[in-house]
């Protein structure tokens, strides 16, 4: 990690920050909570203090074993997998994804409610259709099937005696699917609609500052389709891979969008001033004057950086969306009223926002190598954008990009963009995907090989072997060290890294294990070793030593 700290944060500051920076550490919503003082304030530890305690990190090797393993000092119990029942309606859904947890009482951080996505479905293990059998007709019912497989879950969890598990039919468990009717924050319809249907192709997400919960939907076009337009701005369009919109005529316009659930009753918004395209996450943070900032990214090859600056307090429609300059460190306003290019182009903002990428590009916005999770650095104050891989670029093991924008300030209009820490085997990783931060500051980092390329031969991924889980730490003699701390099963990736607020438990998703598997009679995985001996995905909880270890802060900082 950097050794120069552009500011010094109070315990106080410090804790406040990593809420507001979207990694939910202290976010305790006023309906499960009353507040608590939290005036008590020391300096938070640096490279320098002596006083904290340095765990021993024993890195794991690469391994293409069919299990999660991990590093001493750390254990898992598996919390929920695909297919267990959370109410007596629901059960959980497919590949899961984004995780995070909001405690009732800051008093005891082991009672709350977990958040988590589900992006999406593997259509042989959920609904049976193989798509490589030409002699197999698609059915309605199959589609209905993936269509409730994907969104999110809400589950009350506890801990008990150093075990994590659901409280089964609490009356917060639900799930949002891509059935469930959402409206959308804006004062035009799209398509003739001010309420859509569903929500899927969730990826990452975070927690707003009035404490809800943000899902973001990615490959949306997996599922509807899209609508391109050519030189001549005459719309045609391209089908979907999964075929939905053979089955329910909802306009892909309808997709793609950051969307803000509710944890009290599940009722969900779509923000359309963030604009539409392949979000992989939203950040939020809450300026001073309450106004917010939004940092997202298109997970796609060579799209682009954006920050939404809202207007107003507490607003994610009243506000400026901007997309990244990153060669000459400028945020370029995709407003249509002061755009010609735009003007030209597009007949308003709506148009400008749903068609977002175009608009970008008009504006000579950078292309980015797969732009997906983002995370602000509770210590320095900086923006880490993991870029994932740009194939066609050459770009086979992504980066992680640094944005310091200009006197620190969220609200700027000027950066500098450098890259922080690049993939490949001289620093032991491919693929940075998911990013958080612990209570010290340490950065933790999951990866995003593809399936079909990892343990192949003849594969630049061979050498990193299964996707994995590291941790780079801020201090100590490790300071700045990328190691591995867990393997993920045979074809999955690990993503949705979360800590519980007392640092003591790491959430993390196993997604899509045994992925290649082309027959249900001979799964690439078996992982998690259930009885019908199919891979599911799953939510695990990790604990023990070096967790709390990684988490503890020096002496001085003990409020």
């Amino acid at each position: 990690m950097e050794k120069n700290h552009q500011k010094q944060y109070s315990r106080k500051e410090f804790l406040s920050f990593l809420g507001k920076a979207s990694l939910g550490t202290i976010l305790l919503p006023p309906f499960l909570l009353s507040c608590t003082d939290t005036n008590k304030s020391t300096e938070v530890a640096n490279s320098s203090d002596k006083q904290l305690e340095k765990p021993e990190l024993e890195a794991l090797l690469p391994s293409d074993k069919d299990d999660l393993l991990l590093a001493n000092g750390l254990v898992y119990h598996t919390l929920l997998k695909w297919g267990d029942s959370i109410s007596k309606e629901d059960t959980f859904g497919f590949n899961c994804d984004y995780t995070c947890f909001i405690p009732f009482d800051e008093k005891n951080p082991t009672d709350g409610l977990l958040w988590v996505n589900h992006e999406y479905v593997h259509s042989l293990f959920v609904s049976g259709y193989n798509h490589r059998d030409d002699t197999q007709e698609r059915t309605k019912e199959q589609v209905e099937k993936e269509m409730y497989n994907v969104g999110g879950s809400i589950v009350r969890i506890k801990e008990e005696n150093g075990t994590w598990k659901i409280v089964e039919n609490d009356p917060h468990n639900r799930r949002i699917t891509a059935q469930t009717p959402i409206t959308l924050n804006w004062d035009q319809t799209i398509k003739g609609k001010s309420t859509v249907i569903g929500t899927h192709s969730n990826c990452s997400g975070g927690i707003t500052p009035w404490n809800t919960f943000i899902t973001c939907e990615e490959n949306y076009d997996n599922f509807y389709g899209e609508t391109i337009y050519d030189e001549n701005n005459v719309a045609s369009k391209v089908p979907s891979r999964y075929g939905w919109e053979n089955f329910y005529d909802y306009p892909t316009e309808h997709y793609g969008w950051v969307v803000e659930v509710d944890p009290k009753n599940g009722n969900a918004q779509k923000h359309i001033a963030l604009g539409r395209f392949a979000h992989e996450c939203c950040t939020l943070f809450q300026l001073e004057d309450k106004r917010i900032v939004a940092y997202t990214g298109d997970d796609k090859n060579s799209e682009h950086l954006y920050k939404f600056v809202s207007s107003e307090p507490n607003s994610l429609k009243e506000g400026t969306l901007y997309v990244a300059d990153t060669i000459n460190g400028k945020w370029l306003p995709l407003d249509w009223e002061n755009q010609e290019v735009l003007q030209n182009r597009f007949k308003d903002q709506t148009e400008v926002l749903i068609r977002v990428r175009e608009a970008a590009k008009l504006l000579g916005a950078t292309e980015l190598n797969r732009p997906e999770d983002i995370e602000i650095d509770p210590v320095s104050g900086n923006v880490f954008v993991s870029l994932t891989n740009n194939k066609s670029k050459g770009d086979y093991h992504g980066s992680i990009l640094k944005i310091e924008e200009t006197n620190g300030k969220y609200d700027a209009l000027t950066f500098k963009a450098s890259i922080y820490l690049a993939g490949g085997e001289e620093n032991g990783f491919s693929c940075p995907d998911n990013l958080a931060f612990d209570l010290s500051g340490n950065l933790w980092m999951t990866t995003d090989m593809s399936g079909s390329a990892m343990n192949k031969e003849d594969s630049p991924y061979m050498p990193f072997k299964n996707n994995s889980l590291f941790v780079i730490p801020r201090y100590g003699k490790e300071a700045g060290k990328v190691i591995r701390v867990a393997t993920g099963p045979r074809d999955s990736e690990l993503t949705g890294p979360y800590f519980s607020p007392d640092g003591k438990t790491l959430f993390l998703s196993v997604q899509h294990p045994g992925e290649q598997t082309r027959d249900l009679s001979k799964p690439t995985s078996l992982w998690p070793f259930d009885k019908d001996n199919i891979p599911k995905p799953s939510v695990v909880a990790i604990t023990g030593d070096l967790i709390e270890k990684m988490n503890k802060l020096s002496e001085s900082e003990k409020v």
